[in-house]
C-alpha cells in the first residue's frame, strides 16, 4: 500500500457541512471502471500492433531474401556475359589495331620493293665493282709471284 492509497483514506468522502447519509464515493473504483474499458481496447491495439510488426518483420525478411536471391542471379548472368561483353569492347580497339598493322606492313613491304629494285638496279654496277677489284688482285699477286 503507497502513501497516497493510505492518505486517499482520510479525504472527505462528501462536502463539508451537515453530515449526509450515504456511502462515502470510492474514486478509485470510479476511475478504474472508467479507465477499464479504455485500457482495455489499449491492449487490444497493443497487440494488434505486434501481430503487424511481426508480420512486417517476416515479410521485411522475405523481400532481403528475395533480393539476395535476385542479386545473386544478376551477378551471375554478368558474369556469365562478361566474356561477350570484353569481346564486344575490345573488337573496335583490335579492328583498329589490326588496320594499323596492315599499314605498317604495307610500309614496310613498299620499303622493302623500294629497296630491291635499287638492288636490283645496283647490281651491275657493284659486280663491274667487284669483278674489277678482282682483277686487280688478281693481276697484282701474278706480278708478286
Amino acid at each position: 500500500m503507497t502513501l497516497r492509497d493510505f492518505l486517499e483514506r482520510f479525504r472527505p468522502a462528501g462536502t463539508p457541512g451537515a453530515a449526509a447519509t450515504g456511502v462515502p464515493a470510492d474514486r478509485t473504483a470510479e476511475r478504474a471502471a472508467e479507465l477499464e474499458p479504455a485500457l482495455t481496447r489499449l491492449a487490444d491495439v497493443q497487440q494488434e500492433a505486434a501481430r503487424i510488426r511481426a508480420a512486417a518483420e517476416q515479410e521485411a525478411e522475405a523481400l532481403r531474401q528475395n533480393a539476395a536471391r535476385e542479386a545473386a542471379r544478376m551477378v551471375d548472368a554478368a558474369r556469365e556475359h562478361a566474356p561477350e561483353v570484353r569481346r564486344q569492347a575490345a573488337a573496335p580497339l583490335l579492328r583498329e589495331a589490326r588496320q594499323e598493322a596492315d599499314a605498317l606492313r604495307a610500309a614496310g613491304d613498299r620499303t622493302a620493293s623500294a629497296i630491291r629494285e635499287r638492288a636490283f638496279q645496283r647490281m651491275p654496277h657493284l659486280v663491274d665493282l667487284a669483278v674489277a677489284d678482282g682483277l686487280r688482285l688478281t693481276g697484282r699477286e701474278r706480278e708478286e709471284s
